[in-house]
């Protein structure tokens, strides 16, 4: 495995088109092989490890797309968000949130805050899809009941 290291250093720069995201990309690959090896069947070390680093490559790219980051210099010309007006708004979310029940409101943060689809929640929660999308839609009812009652109500503001 140290003879392929210059190799993969080299590959990991060449997928990333970046020194340091390559330096990482190499160091996940050299972890995770040396944490996996039990899994080497004995043939061609390096084709497995290549796979593994193609494999983290394509996994942190789908990641990267689903959730971009933005570096800081280019984050300044961003709008940020508009704030609450309301001091007491995320405490009332908070515990509108809480009150939920397990189910629906593991399903609501898998999807809305983390961003998984349906299908991924499906597989994580080991439910169906069909069920998946009832929670979810049980869950919004219940938080736009609870924070209608404790009068939260966005309202457009005139342009």
């Amino acid at each position: 495995m140290l003879s392929l290291l210059p190799a993969l250093r080299r590959y990991s720069r060449s997928l990333t088109r970046s020194d340091a995201e390559g330096e990482d990309l190499f160091q996940d690959c050299v972890e995770t092989a040396l944490a996996k090896r039990g899994n080497w069947r004995g043939i061609n070390l390096k084709g497995w490890i290549y796979a593994i680093m193609t494999n983290l490559h394509r996994n942190h790219d789908r990641q990267t797309r689903r959730h971009p980051v933005v570096d800081l210099e280019e984050a300044a010309d961003l709008p940020s968000p508009a704030t609450s007006d309301d001091p007491l708004e995320r405490q009332r979310l908070h515990s509108a949130l809480n009150g939920l029940p397990d189910e629906q409101r593991t399903v609501l943060m898998l999807v809305v805050v983390e961003g998984h689809a349906y299908h991924e929640v499906a597989e994580i929660l080991e439910i169906p899809i069909g069920t998946v999308m009832s929670r979810l839609s049980r869950a919004r009812q219940r938080l736009r009941d609870v924070l209608a009652e404790k009068n939260i109500v966005t309202l457009r503001r005139p342009k």
